[in-house]
Parts: C-alpha cells; structure tokens; sequence
C-alpha cells in the first residue's frame, strides 16, 4: 500500500519529476513487485494446513525473486550516485543527471537483473529432484532448492556465487565511492545548519542502502541451512524492508510530505 501510494504521489505531483524520485518511484515498483512475489502464496500457506506450491510456481516464483533483487541492488547504486552528483555537484547536477541518463540507467538495471535471474534459472532445470520435496523456507529462493536435488547442484552454486559476486562488485564500489564523497563533503560544510540539510538529502537512501545489502549479504555468504534465523532474515530483505521503505522516505522527506498533503487536499476538494 506505501509502495502504490509513493508511486501515486511522484508520478501526480510535478513538483517531484525530477531525476531523485524517478528512481525513487522504480524502486518503489521494485519494492511492490519483490514482496507481491512471495507474500501472497506465504499468507496462503500460513493460514491454510496443505503448505505446497507447483512446481512452476516455484519456478516462477525464484525467477521473479531474483530479477527484483537483482534490478534493486544496481538501482539502489545508481541512486547513491545521484545523491553525490546532488551533493558534490549541485550547480552542474541537471545537467550531469539528466532525464534520458536515468532512463538508460535504469534499462541497465532491468537488463542485469533479468539476465542474472535467467541464467540461475535455466541452470535450475539441469538439476533433477527426485528425493524429498519438503522446502525448508517460506518462498523458493534459490538456495534451499539446491539441497533437494539428486544431482550435484555445484554448478548451480558456483552460477549463484559469481553472479552475488558480479552484482556485489557492480554496485557496492559506486555506493561507497559514492557516500565517501558525500560525507567528506558534508564535513567540509562549514555550519551545522548545513551539514544537516546536506545529510537530509541523503539519510533516507543510506538507511535503505543498509537494511538491503546488510540483510542480503548475510542471507546469501551464509550456507543455506534452513534455520529459522535465515528464514527469518530472508522476510527481513524481501518483505520487512519492502514496507518500510516507503515510510523511511515519507518520515524523512519533506518534499514526499508536502506533495501527500498537496494531493489529500486535491481530493478534499473534489470530493468537497
């Protein structure tokens, strides 16, 4: 509902087209589409007593899965990027960050995203389950299929590896290229009043920024075991952290709050 409300909020209000809430409303979309994935068939499963999935739908399931992550690490990388361009550059910073550049940028997300997920899961119908069908998680992540198979699923592990590993080294040195100028730019900021201001523009993504990777690095450098800590820092990356991020940019944003006001009070007055 935060994500839908987000995407409503910057595609209504002109005050935000601009190149920040264009990616902030793809990774709202990418938020929807990462908890629209599993949660529904988890809620089913919770409240029903047969638990299962088709073998497609699980299939598909991992498809999805992975491209959302996939498109949202390389998002979440170029959002860091606008912020220092923001920053670091303020006078130039249209002109660097321009809209056909966001466009192109977020194509790229997608494409590296799509074609992580094909790749791991064409691999996945080289493997064949012939043993127990018990999947020791709430959703079909990768991972805890890998030890149900009957064949050697080492392929499909050392697939898996190098692409967190290909996606890691695309993303993580832009972000932290990224946050080490912006917070030795935001020291050099003479006035407090500043600083603050400065970190404002900034705070609500690295929050973000923090939850995804810090939970999703622990998920996927751990080896699957199926304990209930994995399962439940899996929901921390795929649902928690879908929820909250909206209220992370609404709490912390002015300029989100004053477009929601400026919106309730448009349909004050047309229901009025």
């Amino acid at each position: 509902m935060g994500n839908l409300v987000m995407i409503l909020v910057i595609r209504v209000d002109s005050h935000l087209h601009t190149p920040m809430y264009f990616f902030l409303g793809h990774l709202s979309f990418l938020d929807l589409s990462f908890s629209s994935v599993t949660v529904p068939k988890m809620l089913q499963n919770f409240l029903s007593l047969k638990k299962s999935i088709s073998v497609w739908g699980c299939i598909t399931q991992s498809f999805f899965f992975t491209l959302s992550g996939g498109t949202e690490a390389c998002l979440l990388s170029a959002m860091a990027y606008d912020r220092y361009a923001a920053i670091c550059y303020p006078l130039v910073y249209t002109m660097v960050i321009n809209r056909p550049l966001c466009i192109v940028t977020v194509s790229i997300a997608w494409t590296v995203g799509f074609l992580i997920s094909l790749m791991n899961i064409l691999f996945i119908y080289k493997l064949h389950f012939c043993g127990s069908n018990i999947i020791p998680h709430f959703s079909c992540e990768l991972p805890p299929l890998f030890p149900l198979s009957c064949t050697d699923p080492i392929v499909n592990e050392i697939l898996l590896a190098v692409s967190c590993a290909f996606l890691g080294l695309l993303t993580l040195p832009l972000i932290l290229f990224s946050y080490s100028r912006i917070i030795s730019a935001i020291l050099n900021i003479r006035s407090s009043e500043g600083q603050a201001k400065a970190f404002s523009t900034c705070s609500s993504h690295l929050t973000v920024v923090l939850l995804f990777y810090g939970t999703a690095l622990f998920r996927y450098i751990s080896p699957a075991s199926g304990s209930v800590l994995e399962r439940v820092v899996s929901i921390q990356y795929s649902v928690i952290t879908s929820l909250v991020n909206p209220l992370i940019y609404s709490l912390k944003n002015q300029e989100v709050k004053a477009a929601l006001q400026r919106m309730l009070k448009q349909q004050k007055c047309a229901l009025g």
